[in-house]
C-alpha cells in the first residue's frame, strides 16, 4: 500500500475509532492513531489480504486503531 493512502486511510479510521471508543482526543491525535493502527493493523492482518482494496484496508486500519485505543486508554487508566 503506497504511503499516500496508508495516511489517509489511516487518518480517517482514526477518526471513526476515537469516535466507536467514545475517546476524548483531538484530530491530530486521533489522525495519528489512525495511521499507527494502520501499521498495527497492516502488519498483523497482512496474512489474510492477498489483495488490497479501499475497503479491505480501512477495515484493517479500523481494527488496528480500535486495538491501539484500546491498550492506550488500559495503560492511562493504571496512573
Amino acid at each position: 500500500m503506497p504511503l499516500v493512502v496508508l495516511i489517509i486511510v489511516g487518518a480517517l479510521a482514526g477518526v471513526v475509532a476515537t469516535r466507536l471508543m467514545r475517546t476524548e482526543t483531538d484530530l491530530p491525535t486521533a489522525m495519528i492513531i489512525g495511521v499507527l493502527g494502520a501499521v498495527v493493523g497492516g502488519m498483523g492482518f497482512r496474512f489474510l489480504m492477498t489483495s488490497a482494496s479501499w475497503i479491505g484496508a480501512f477495515v484493517i486500519a479500523l481494527l488496528g486503531s480500535l486495538l491501539l485505543l484500546w491498550v492506550w486508554q488500559h495503560y492511562q487508566g493504571r496512573r
